[in-house]
């Protein structure tokens, strides 16, 4: 990767875990960067089942548990510019996004219908 370190996809408390991302979801990850032209800060990458059933509503199947799955801290202008480009690119089939207080990420992932539970693609808010 360009744009990224692997590391940076680690589950916190679990060195060398980002190694379990899916390198296709890398590879377009990088692009995204490239086309946003600033950098991407990674808040959460793999995880564990385990751990994402501690932090996440998703149980322990979640979108992150497929390695095909990450958050980036982003707000304001710049959470438009990475919501645009990752719609255009159309690789990303699943895109949450939190932009009040002070939780402001956008959640990309690349589940495809019947990886997980609704339609793909899909839109949703925090």
């Amino acid at each position: 990767m360009e744009y990224f370190d692997i590391s940076e996809f680690d589950q916190k408390d679990l060195q060398g875990s980002g190694e379990n991302m899916c390198k296709e979801f890398l590879v377009n990850m990088d692009i995204l960067r490239k086309r946003c032209g600033f950098p991407l800060r990674v808040s959460s990458g793999w995880r564990s089942p385990e751990y994402n059933n501690e932090v996440s509503s998703t149980g322990f199947n979640g979108p992150h548990t497929t390695g095909k799955a990450c958050d980036v801290l982003v707000s304001r202008w710049q959470a438009y510019i990475v919501l645009r480009e990752a719609m255009l690119m159309g690789c990303f089939t699943g895109i949450g996004i939190a932009q009040k207080g002070d939780s402001r990420f956008i959640h990309l992932d690349s589940l495809q219908k019947g990886e997980t539970k609704g339609p793909r693609p899909t839109l949703w808010s925090y």
